[in-house]
């Protein structure tokens, strides 16, 4: 378990070293381009999820708006791709739902708001298990040794974006800001206050968006780190790394 503990580290340290590597190639500029599979599969996740499960619970209009595909171009908005791309968050495009097609009316309802925000946080794990598998099998079959440092690079980190964009999906849809999740979760838990104050929401949700794109991102980054910290910790326990 030691030597595996120490070749384990050897690797993290190539892929450091590969980080390096690839400065010289404008490491930003790949930075954004490796984001870019990790953001249409979280864009896909979520906007299937939440047509799939509004579908089984009664409502067709995600089928017939054609959002029960796993097509990535269905789910995405442009600003908000451009959005997850430079600041670090975005959403996809809204998906138009009928409540009064539910069986079970708000219950319904609520199980539809969450399903979004619960595939991310399931991506976003399975996307952690490959990262440290791919590890795992480079600890044991010298990985590293058979692709050359740039290509293994470039693997390990659109892997681990996976986890990270899908995980700060997750987050970020749990805020109550019209059009994610969060504000619909709000409205069907808490409708007498939802009421209250949805008007305000509305009112200064540009407002809300700027401060978030400006100050949002440093508080949101820390359950974004805690989550996925923790899902490294459980899969590391998984592999025995």
């Amino acid at each position: 378990m030691i030597i595996y503990t120490i070749i384990y580290g050897i690797i993290i340290k190539r892929i450091e070293e590969g980080s390096e590597i690839m400065s010289s190639f404008k490491l930003q500029l790949l930075g954004y381009i490796l984001k870019i599979p990790a953001i249409l599969i979280a864009f896909t996740a979520q906007g299937y999820a939440k047509a799939l499960v509004a579908d089984k619970l009664g409502d067709k209009t995600p089928r017939f708006q054609g959002r029960l595909t796993l097509n990535p171009a269905e789910h995405v908005d442009l600003i908000g791709f451009l959005m997850i791309l430079i600041a670090g968050f975005g959403w996809t495009k809204p998906l138009n739902t009928n409540p009064s097609a539910y069986k079970r009316g708000y219950k319904d309802a609520i199980k539809v708001s969450v399903a979004a925000p619960l595939a991310n946080l399931l991506v976003g794990f399975l996307g952690t298990i490959l990262y440290v598998a791919t590890l795992y099998v480079a600890t044991y079959k010298f990985l590293p040794n058979i692709l050359p440092d740039t290509i293994f690079f470039i693997l390990i980190n659109m892997i681990r974006l996976i986890a990270t964009v899908n995980i700060s999906l997750f987050v970020f849809n749990l805020l109550p800001i019209p059009g994610l999740a969060g504000f619909e979760i709000f409205r069907d838990l808490w409708p007498k206050t939802f009421y209250k104050v949805s008007d305000k929401i509305y009112q200064y949700q540009f407002l809300i968006l700027i401060a978030i794109i400006f100050i949002g991102g440093s508080i949101l980054s820390i359950p974004v780190n805690f989550i996925y910290n923790a899902f490294m910790t459980l899969a590391r326990l998984i592999f025995g790394i």
